[in-house]
């Protein structure tokens, strides 16, 4: 579970409709499709990251910019467009997924390992990305958390000179040179 479902069950952020059943990290198998699906089939090993749908209309969604949109729809404590009740997550036994917020998923991956890579992985990724790391670039990662576990492993993937800042109990206190990461 994320720390953000955590937050959401107990309305740190307010705006918690009740009841409330979180999970934004989904991985599963695709159990039926609607008429106009067709990237998906019954039976495909797929993953939802926190949205299932977007308002397909604001200036945002124009430009293939959903995670902006002014109406998202959220995979859970969102108005379910398909019913008009609450989106409920992926801790329900079913969820409802617009096929443009699926991904398939290879299958050689771990779909319990692979559910982290919806939300610590591509907060992440996206920065390492955008910014260009690789090699011949630094990058310093604060705390050893589901963040930077994920940084470091990226970034030593791409090449870059990774650095963990860190002073918990039990790790370096001052700089630290990451080691190379096994696959």
């Amino acid at each position: 579970m994320c720390h953000s479902d955590i937050h959401s069950v107990q309305d740190d952020w307010g705006g918690a409709t009740y009841p409330l059943v979180p999970g934004h990290e989904i991985v599963g198998k695709v159990t039926a499709v609607g008429a106009a699906v067709t990237k998906f089939f019954v039976g495909d090993r797929v993953s939802v990251g926190c949205l299932v749908g977007s308002c397909r209309a604001c200036p945002a969604c124009a430009r293939s910019h959903e995670q902006y949109c002014a109406k998202p729809v959220f995979t859970y404590n969102s108005k379910d467009p398909h019913g008009g009740g609450m989106t409920y997550g992926g801790y329900a036994e079913r969820i409802v997924v617009a096929q443009d917020f699926v991904l398939k998923m290879p299958e050689r991956l771990d779909l319990a390992k692979a559910a982290p890579l919806l939300c610590a992985g591509i907060t992440t990724w996206s920065p390492l990305r955008h910014w260009k790391v690789g090699p011949g670039t630094r990058l310093g990662v604060v705390a050893l958390g589901g963040l930077g576990h994920m940084a470091l492993k990226f970034g030593k993937a791409l090449g870059a000179d990774v650095t963990l800042f860190s002073r918990s109990p039990g790790r370096p206190r001052t700089r630290a040179r990451s080691a190379p990461i096994a696959s």
